[in-house]
């Protein structure tokens, strides 16, 4: 197949290449580079000579046009240039539209005007159903839980956008989906729980499996917004990336359609429960210290991932412990790239 990955050289862009660059496709990249580590990410791709790089910024529609002008031939699209932070979304809400509301309608638009005909799988967010307070959340131990939900959030939850990031990637989401309804493009929407694994360059804005994992290795203080006991289901990399080729092989019967994506009831972890693990692991104390709870900073977030099981036969393969302990094992065979931490 021949793929186009915008955001290519971010975390799941990366791997998503690697792995279809493995299995001998042809791979363009289009990124920016503006996010850190993309530029060892790409480095490291550049290894292969199936992968062709395009600078570019998905905000400017010309460049993303012209990419579909000279390649009308892409079988499949996957869409992972974005913002990806809250807090930096509420400190720049017009950039954080920018890239990720807009970006993702010049995308469209560059597919629809030039009638191509890829696959596109876009990746969405669990902000997309706000902050959920009229669920009931009970404590249990060192975590919230949800008191009526046993098997987590299905698709059918109302939408409710909540900060300037998950209006800016719900806009885009339902846009992935008006798309296949009015235009007919293949569109594929995952809306996407804590994904982490090897080649993110987690900050304490974002990706805090990794963050929390490459803090403790280099004894820097983590700083937890809320009390902690925020529970989310995660995902390793690899697992992600398998729903995301079944969902190429099935895409004539799920076109259209949203998925919840994640690590689903049996893998989930607290950020306290995730801080207990890493210090037994490093055996050794964490610095922490507390802070104010971040906007629409949901209590509990755990996939219903029955949807996925039931039409793509997709299941989460890797617990949390064995994904935490793969993440560092690649933290620590390189750990000079986060030397400027």
């Amino acid at each position: 197949m021949k793929i186009l990955i915008t955001g290519g050289a971010g975390f799941i862009g990366a791997n998503v290449a690697k792995r279809f660059l493995d299995k001998k496709h042809d791979v363009v990249i289009f990124d920016n580079l503006s996010r850190r580590g993309t530029e060892w990410n790409l480095k490291w791709l550049k290894q292969n000579k199936n992968m062709k790089f395009i600078k570019g910024d998905i905000r400017r529609y010309n460049e993303i046009l012209d990419v579909f002008k000279k390649n009308r031939d892409f079988d499949v699209v996957f869409h992972f240039a974005a913002q990806v932070a809250v807090t930096t979304s509420v400190i720049n809400p017009r950039e954080d539209f920018e890239v990720n509301a807009l970006g993702t309608f010049n995308l469209l638009e560059a597919i629809r005007e030039t009638k191509s005909d890829p696959i596109i799988l876009y990746s969405s967010t669990n902000k997309v159903y706000g902050g959920m307070s009229d669920i009931k959340i009970i404590k249990k131990k060192n975590r919230y839980v949800y008191k009526d939900y046993p098997e987590g959030i299905s698709e059918e939850r109302i939408l409710d956008f909540h900060s300037p990031y998950g209006c800016s990637k719900g806009t885009a989401d339902q846009y992935m989906i008006d798309y296949a309804r009015i235009y007919g493009l293949k569109t594929v929407v995952f809306r996407q729980s804590c994904i982490y694994g090897y080649r993110q360059f987690g900050i304490e804005d974002q990706g805090w499996v990794a963050w929390f994992t490459i803090a403790a290795m280099l004894d820097k203080q983590i700083t937890i917004y809320g009390d902690g006991m925020q529970v989310r289901d995660v995902l390793f990399i690899d697992d992600l990336i398998d729903a995301y080729e079944l969902a190429i092989k099935n895409i004539s019967k799920i076109k259209g359609q949203a998925f919840n994506i994640g690590g689903g009831p049996k893998n989930t972890l607290s950020l306290l429960e995730l801080i207990s693990f890493l210090e037994k692991f490093f055996n050794k104390k964490i610095p922490l210290r507390f802070s104010d709870w971040r906007p629409g900073d949901q209590p509990v977030f755990i996939c219903n991932i029955e949807k996925a099981r039931k039409l793509l036969k997709w299941q989460p393969k890797i617990s949390p412990q064995e994904g935490v302990r793969m993440l560092y094992d690649w933290v620590k065979n390189n750990k000079e790239l986060f030397i400027d931490l």
